[in-house]
């Protein structure tokens, strides 16, 4: 009887335990661009990670081309972009979300996650980029902000603006963090 009533209790009052916790770094959800509804950024774990802050009116803004190529290249090895749209620097991102949406997709082809237009470097930051920031020490400072996190969540790291998509210190640090299958545990 005593075996039955602590089994009871466990499956009925225990707290839920997970096989693998979600990182702090990567523990938010954040609504998508594609339907505003929150995604949560944990799912990656297990995955290497870029991050990039983006805008549709930047000198930057080709780059959406080489993300997409990345992806493309990598993403059955375990690589994922994910695009946070702001605003926050020379107001280059105006549009509301469908409009960001239509014109990665018509101008660029984006088919890797796109999250809402959000704040990354002023005012309320989103907390993601928070943990982003100060995992690394380093705030974007214009639009097409990179960071790349492990395959365990846990570790960032920041590359600058001017850093392309196709920049061969960027990428090998790709191809190493792909290579490295330990840190998903």
């Amino acid at each position: 009887m005593g075996r039955l009533i602590f089994l009871l209790w466990f499956l009925l009052l225990a707290p839920p335990m997970h096989a693998a916790e979600c990182p702090p770094l990567l523990d938010t959800a954040l609504p998508t661009l594609s339907d505003d509804k929150p995604e949560s950024i944990c799912q990656y774990k297990g995955r290497v990670i870029l991050v990039v802050n983006t805008a549709s009116q930047c000198g930057y803004t080709p780059q959406y081309e080489g993300l997409e190529k990345l992806y493309k290249r990598y993403r059955d090895k375990g690589l994922v972009v994910l695009g946070f749209p702001s605003n926050d620097f020379g107001g280059q991102e105006p549009g509301s979300n469908k409009e960001i949406a239509r014109f990665c997709e018509a101008n660029y082809g984006v088919s890797f996650p796109m999250f809402t237009k959000t704040s990354v470097a002023k005012g309320e930051v989103n907390p993601f980029y928070a943990r982003l920031t100060k995992a690394t020490g380093t705030a974007p400072s214009w639009n097409f902000h990179k960071y790349l996190v492990d395959r365990s969540g846990t570790k960032a790291q920041s590359f600058a603006t001017k850093v392309e998509p196709s920049d061969p210190k960027l990428v090998s640090e790709i191809e190493r963090l792909l290579a490295d299958k330990g840190a998903s545990k």
